[in-house]
């Protein structure tokens, strides 16, 4: 089967290819004979009842500084012309990104769009793992500061971040004695609009945060991200390093418990992160990790991944 796949990501020219989960699948899908198409999310436009992108044909390849090829713009109608949305554009889950789901959510009937935009709308990723709140650490989600000092005084110490952040950015560890907590809550309030989140800090983030990948509810690979000398985040792009892992009984009982609620709302490809047995957060939006997965388990991600949308799409 050969489909046709539009891919909404960030610029091509901007991508670190040695790592990237979202070029690694564009490979994938290519080695399969997929079609690809990239465009951004502001190229997605409306008019009389259908949903277009100005793309561009693209052929990658795994050569640094020298990874993509495109060809000149083109007019797609996203329900009419493609078989697959690969919607896979960074955070920040902000309005633009919200509106880019309003819209795709529109050609959803007929070209399969990965992951489902409705549910990645209803599902920002520090606040659709609530639902799970039995795996999760003490959490609180406010921007009053009182209760934030109370949440702290209570937990000893917490980290505090943005609830639509990326990455590691603008995630803060407060210690026991309090010190900068209210300067870090006058700054976040006037930042950003929404509240932001609290959570107990878990000591066994020093020994690693667990990316787990599951590929339509089915556990596809993990790997253990440690955070480098005098950090506290382990996220890689905050410079962490990934090592080799296996799922604890904990992790596979989170998993088991996650994992049909995911294939339920078409969340297809996501990650989840683990500390100590406590599961912080589900990503949604653009889950990485897959290339340090496949690359220490011999495993080969995309091809699962292809397999599932292939079926999907024939499915339809």
């Amino acid at each position: 089967m050969s489909l046709t796949v539009a891919v909404q990501m960030d610029p091509l020219e901007s991508i670190g290819i040695a790592g990237d989960s979202t070029f690694a699948l564009m490979l994938g899908a290519q080695q399969r004979g997929h079609r690809l198409y990239h465009y951004l999310a502001n190229d997605l436009s409306y008019e009389d009842g259908r949903v277009g992108a100005r793309v561009r044909p693209v052929t990658v390849q795994r050569v640094e500084g020298n990874h993509f090829s495109a060809g000149e713009v083109e007019l797609l109608d996203l329900a009419s012309d493609v078989d697959v949305v690969l919607m896979r554009q960074d955070p920040p889950f902000d309005i633009g990104y919200i509106t880019a789901t309003y819209l795709l959510e529109r050609v959803a009937r007929d070209t399969l769009v990965v992951n489902d935009p409705r549910s990645v709308r209803d599902a920002p990723e520090k606040l659709f793992v609530l639902d799970f709140a039995e795996f999760m650490p003490p959490t609180m989600i406010s921007r009053n500061l009182a209760e934030i000092q109370d949440f702290h005084a209570r937990h000893g110490e917490i980290v505090i971040k943005p609830l639509h952040g990326k990455a590691g950015e603008g995630v803060f560890r407060i210690g026991r004695d309090g010190t900068n907590l209210t300067a870090l809550a006058e700054l976040f309030g006037s930042i950003w609009k929404e509240p932001y989140i609290a959570q107990a800090f878990l000591p066994a983030v020093t020994e690693g945060d667990k990316r787990i990948v599951l590929v339509d509810g089915e556990v596809a690979g993990a790997i253990n991200r440690r955070p480098k000398d005098g950090e506290f985040r382990s996220n890689l792009a905050a410079g962490g390093t990934a090592e080799q892992t296996e799922l604890s009984p904990r992790e596979r009982e989170i998993c088991d418990a996650i994992g049909p609620e995911l294939k339920r709302r078409g969340l297809l490809f996501v990650g989840i992160d683990v500390i100590g047995g406590m599961m912080t957060e589900i990503n949604v939006t653009s889950p990485t990790g897959i290339v340090a997965i496949d690359k220490f388990n011999g495993s080969d991600t995309p091809a699962l991944f292809w397999e599932t949308v292939e079926a999907k799409v024939a499915a339809r």
